[in-house]
This record gives structure tokens, C-alpha cells and sequence, in this order.
């Protein structure tokens, strides 16, 4: 069985304050990972929550990007199984979540987003046409949304292929972020 190349830390191993954020946590190897970075990592975990709750960008829209993210990324088929099965569960269609691995046409808005997505994060900007595209079918709040969500994606889709995290079994880690006292209060 391969192992991360990053060892992960446990709750046991780790200073108190991370100790019983992981405590709190999923028994999943990204927390585990990502528990390394002491002082930043109880802010990780209330930043990637806040991309859960509370955004103006579609909850179906935002997993695509994330899948899409995730295909464009090598090595990253952590990010892949686990919002997989978030998409799924959400409502994504086959069709939808093939459309993210492969940028075939699902729907005019899962086109124009899968675009977007793609370009910035092979060109860190989309070309003129695709931002007026999407500019003029969403609001700016919305297209700030989804550049945050493209970002946090792209970093950790790399920390996660970097290190070669072992993958999870899918779970529902929007709700457990969402669901988790200390965590996202």
C-alpha cells in the first residue's frame, strides 16, 4: 500500500491546539496532512467550510469547478473521490461530472464554467470572451466565489499531489466542516 510522502500527524502527536481540532475532526487523511501547518491550519479549516455556506454561487456550479480543478491536476484524485461523490449526492447528472473530466458540453452554464475554471488554472486568467460570458451571466460576487473556490482547489489539489496522500473513502466533508463545533462556529 503506498504511503503519503508527507507522514500524516494524529491527534496523539500533534501541539494541543491541533490536537483537538484534529480530535473534532473526520479520521481522513487530509486533515491529517494538512494538520502540519500549525499556524494556519484552524484557518484553513474555517475558509474551506465558508466555501460551503453562504455563497451566491451555486452549489452544483461550485463542484464542477472543483472536479475540474481536480482532472486538470495530476495526481490529484483525492480532491476527485471525495467531490465525486459530493456532486452526486447534490444532484450533479453523469453527464455533468463527465462533462468536468472530459469539458464536453452538459448544459450552457456548465460549458461557460468549465471554461472558465480550465483557463485559470492553465493560464491563471480566462481569455476576453469567456470572462465577458460569464461576467455577463453572473454577478461579480459570484465570479469572486468561484475564483476563491478555484484557488483553495488548486492549492490543495497540489498539496495533496505532492505529498501523494493515500485516498479516503468518499464522505460528505462539506457537511462535516459545516457540522463541526470549534471548527466553522
Amino acid at each position: 500500500m503506498a504511503m503519503s510522502r508527507i507522514p500524516y500527524v494524529g491527534a496523539a502527536d500533534a501541539p494541543d491546539e491541533i490536537a483537538k481540532l484534529l480530535a473534532a475532526l473526520p479520521d481522513l487523511n487530509v486533515f491529517k496532512l494538512m494538520g502540519h501547518a500549525l499556524g494556519t491550519f484552524e484557518a484553513w479549516l474555517r475558509f474551506s467550510g465558508s466555501l460551503f455556506t453562504g455563497l451566491a454561487l451555486d452549489e452544483k456550479l461550485r463542484e464542477l469547478a472543483i472536479l475540474r480543478v481536480a482532472h486538470l491536476t495530476p495526481g490529484a484524485e483525492y480532491v476527485w473521490v471525495q467531490h465525486e461523490a459530493i456532486a452526486r449526492e447534490i444532484g450533479l447528472k453523469p453527464a455533468q461530472i463527465a462533462a468536468a473530466r472530459y469539458a464536453a458540453a452538459a448544459g450552457p452554464d456548465d460549458e461557460m464554467l468549465l471554461s472558465f475554471t480550465e483557463q485559470v488554472v492553465l493560464n491563471a486568467t480566462p481569455d476576453d470572451a469567456t470572462f465577458a460570458a460569464c461576467a455577463d451571466r453572473f454577478s461579480s460576487r459570484e465570479l469572486i466565489e468561484l475564483l476563491m473556490v478555484i484557488g483553495q482547489y488548486m492549492m490543495l489539489a497540489r498539496v495533496m499531489a505532492t505529498a501523494q496522500v493515500d485516498i479516503d473513502l468518499p464522505t460528505r466533508l462539506d457537511r462535516l466542516l459545516l457540522n463541526r463545533k470549534g471548527v466553522h462556529d
